[in-house]
């Protein structure tokens, strides 16, 4: 199943996305056929992933018997990230592509060695922000806006010290993240992470999660960039150095991961950074990040 989260006069409320043209919102579905769930009757895609597999069970049921009148059409809905209030940070993984390490170490002039074991930070709740939103940029901070597009896992079932085995078996889905960074204010704060990728507005996401048994092998997806029409990134999720299992079980270690998690696996080269001369994001620039299977998102870079 594929959802997203959509404005409406009340809110965001969660809808499974039938064909590029409709929505059924999930609520409202869900009183109209007499359902008892109440992950369902509440109607947020964070409620749903906490409902599990029985929920998503008499979710496909719902949705096989529902009324045409009870869709909205997708062109004009307002769409939302389809977790708009993340209720933890969104945990990134860096330097997870070979090339992307490379490209790095010659735009810095350094020595970036592959590391034994994941290198993780995080982007606050307030840069997320939907598929196709504006993307604030601050030029009075940073001159340096850069893209990353990645796959990002959501977590469904909890889960401490997760072994690689059963590392699926937290898995509820896949979307698109775009890890916008301001470059130069990663470099004035001493090269962490954090503060460059904590903008607000700077984690755009969508358009929608895709649920695990809908994507055959997350480890071979094409996921690409392309900037105002010409392609910057085109890489591979089979080109990432941890796959998916020990990004999780390395994350979990002493450190519970709850449903409604995000987890974005890492970027491939390509970046603007790293061409020659170097190629930063400015007012007016449209961003496309796509992942195969999933979507693309779409968003207009935006001085404020």
């Amino acid at each position: 199943m594929r959802f997203t989260t959509i404005l409406s006069t009340t809110g965001p409320v969660a809808v499974v996305e039938l064909d590029e043209n409709q929505y059924l919102p999930v609520a409202a579905a869900a009183r109209a056929a007499g359902a008892t769930d109440p992950a369902l009757l509440e109607g947020g895609l964070q409620a749903i992933i906490e409902g599990g597999d029985a929920s998503l069970a008499a979710l496909r049921d719902i949705v096989a018997n529902a009324a045409p009148e009870m869709t909205v059409s997708a062109e004009e809905a307002q769409h939302c990230a389809p977790l708009p209030a993340p209720a933890k940070n969104v945990f990134c993984v860096g330097r997870n592509y070979a090339e992307h390490i490379a490209e790095g170490a010659r735009a810095l002039k350094a020595n970036i060695a592959v590391t034994e074991v994941p290198v993780f930070f995080t982007k606050p709740p307030t840069t997320v922000t939907g598929p196709y939103a504006d993307v604030p940029i601050f030029p009075q901070v940073s001159t340096s806006i850069d893209y990353e597009v990645e796959l990002a896992v959501i977590i469904g079932k909890p889960g401490l010290n997760i072994s690689k085995e059963n590392a699926f078996d937290h898995v509820w889905g896949y979307t698109v993240v775009n890890d916008v960074t301001a470059r130069d204010v990663q470099r004035r704060h001493g090269g962490q992470f954090f503060k460059g990728k904590a903008f607000d507005g700077s984690c755009p996401m969508g358009p929608v999660i895709v649920t695990r048994d809908e994507v055959t092998d997350p480890h071979n997806l094409r996921v690409s960039t392309v900037v105002n029409g010409e392609t910057r990134q085109d890489g591979n999720t089979s080109q990432m150095i941890f796959d998916i299992p020990t990004l999780i079980a390395s994350l979990s270690e002493g450190l519970t991961l709850n449903s409604g998690d995000i987890l974005a696996t890492g970027t491939p080269s390509g970046v603007g950074y790293a061409m020659e001369p170097p190629h930063f994001l400015k007012d007016g620039d449209v961003v496309v990040c796509e992942v195969e299977g999933i979507g693309a998102l779409r968003n207009t870079m935006r001085n404020v």
